[in-house]
């Protein structure tokens, strides 16, 4: 049930204003026939405003109803090629219609849609799609190379022209509803499977609750939508009816004319994104006066960016924090983050935040203890049968943090991260806030390594601003200056940048290798 804080917010988001009744009774069988998948959102958004911008991508526009009978092409061809219902395809594409037809089609035929990192290398993307018993693999021409030779693979370039020459029609109704399953990060091992069912109005007013996106305007996406954080937002924007920009590779410059050309009212992205935005910007300045919002997640934001960010585009900054698992545990809004730069924000509405002791127990505020969250986008499970710990139904995210009386919620860092000291416990994502406070460091991570003498030590790797030179010395005074001596770093290391995933977060693995 909606109650009178979600009718509210949908009323704000636009979502409530009258429709004519053919229009709802097409939307009906659009979730009728589709259930609560990607399929549904174009089918109904076809019903709802046909000709209406739902996608401009690197190859032009598509309406709302271009993309619904695309895709039934695509769909039935799809199926008389041998893709059953019930089983796993994978897709593999950078942003553009070929991903987001391809997600539709996939739904259509009543197959799992396995949501494949464009920057994985041959080797896992292979056992990721063994593991998961893929039957076929959608992909973009360019990344062939990565699709095992012994799979059925349609190149989403192949798709576009079946969506304009298949003589197939609407494909049948399947008896099995598409799940969604998206890959964890693989930051901290191999990557893993985690299903989600179809959002519900619910799962909407959370992420609305807090961030305030409008219906039927324009979102650029720059983030990757094959993970969590670009998929969601591509999810609302079906629920919204908004006109999604996206473009195949991130470019800041063509990131900040397209929100130019197309006044679009929101930016999603990555935290890494953002540098690079701030640096465009420096070098031309693009009109962006029509952003509302800028929606970042997928890794911390050092407190010096969120102040530069704010500088430059006004205080529209959103940050979310949450996991593949989980999905959004905490959202920063502008003035969260103008409080506190480092905050992780406040559980949306319909969000359940705790932070407990090892016992399960929740700590006071202002203690650290372990960040449980629960929501209707909560992860079912891991595809290979493994969990996340669970705790009165909610699902741990892995991070350590503190829940402050404000009710913002500070993240320490993951909770196998903790590195113990001279009997001390010592939080690695505090020592990095404090070192990207310093003007000479552009970014930074800190990792624990195994010492002789010690035990264990912090090791910095710290990438300089340009013009700039690191002194490891006058950092580690930083560091003992604001917190306790055993977390100085024992060393810093200089990087030109520092290792990451194609969604911006930091490879620590990689880091503790050197």
């Amino acid at each position: 049930m909606i109650d009178v804080v979600g009718a509210r917010v949908l009323a704000r988001a636009g979502l409530l204003t009258p429709t004519r009744p053919d229009r709802l009774l097409g939307m009906g069988l659009a979730v009728l026939r589709w259930g609560i998948t990607p399929a549904t959102g174009y089918a109904a958004g076809a019903a709802r405003h046909p000709h209406r911008l739902a996608l401009v991508d690197d190859d032009g526009p598509l309406t709302w109803r271009e993309v619904d009978t695309r895709t039934d092409r695509i769909a039935s061809e799809l199926r008389a090629r041998g893709l059953r219902e019930g089983e796993a395809a994978g897709l593999l594409a950078r942003n553009g219609r070929g991903l987001v037809e391809g997600a539709v089609a996939l739904a259509k035929c009543g197959a799992d849609v396995l949501y494949l990192n464009t920057g994985s290398a041959a080797e896992p993307l292979a056992q990721v799609l063994e593991r998961e018993k893929a039957r076929m693999v959608l992909h973009d021409e360019e990344l062939r190379e990565l699709v095992p030779d012994h799979l059925p693979a349609v190149t989403t370039e192949q798709l576009a022209d079946l969506a304009l020459t298949s003589p197939l029609g609407t494909p049948p109704k399947p008896s099995h509803t598409s799940r969604q399953v998206i890959l964890t990060s693989g930051t901290t091992g191999a990557p893993r499977g985690a299903a989600r069912s179809g959002a519900t109005v619910e799962d909407a007013i959370a992420a609305l609750s807090v961030i305030p996106l409008r219906g039927r305007e324009t979102t650029v996406l720059a983030a990757p939508a094959f993970h969590a954080w670009g998929l969601g937002h591509l999810s609302l924007s079906m629920l919204l009816g908004s006109t999604v920009v996206m473009q195949r590779r991130f470019d800041p410059h063509k990131v900040l004319a397209a929100v130019q050309e197309h006044r679009a009212t929101a930016l999603v992205v990555v935290p890494v994104m953002l540098e690079k935005l701030l640096g465009a910007m420096k070098e031309k300045p693009y009109d962006t006066s029509s952003l509302r919002v800028i929606a970042s997640s997928g890794s911390s934001l050092p407190g010096d960016l969120v102040e530069r960010v704010q500088a430059v585009f006004g205080p529209v900054l959103y940050n979310l924090y949450g996991s593949t698992e989980v999905a959004y545990a905490a959202v920063a809004s502008p003035e969260d983050l103008a409080a506190d730069p480092r905050t992780a924000g406040r559980p949306p509405h319909g969000v359940t935040l705790r932070v407990v002791d090892e016992q399960g127990v929740d700590v006071p505020p202002g203690t650290p203890g372990r960040i449980f969250v629960g929501s209707g986008l909560s992860f079912e499970g891991y595809t290979d049968g493994s969990d996340k710990d669970r705790l009165d139904g909610l699902v741990s995210t892995g991070d350590l943090g503190v829940l402050h009386e404000s009710g913002r919620l500070t993240v320490l860092g993951r909770d196998d991260d903790m590195v113990v000291i001279g009997g001390e416990n010592v939080y690695p994502g505090q020592v990095e806030d404090v070192l990207a406070e310093d003007p000479s460091v552009a970014e930074v991570a800190v990792v624990e390594q195994e010492d002789p003498t010690y035990g264990v030590r912090l090791v910095a790797h710290v990438v300089p601003e340009p013009g700039q030179t690191i002194d490891e010395e006058h950092l580690k005074e930083l560091v003992r200056s604001k917190l306790a001596r055993f977390a100085v770093p024992r060393e810093v290391k200089v990087l030109d940048e520092l290792p990451r995933n194609s969604t911006g977060k930091v490879l620590k693995k990689e880091l503790r290798k050197q």
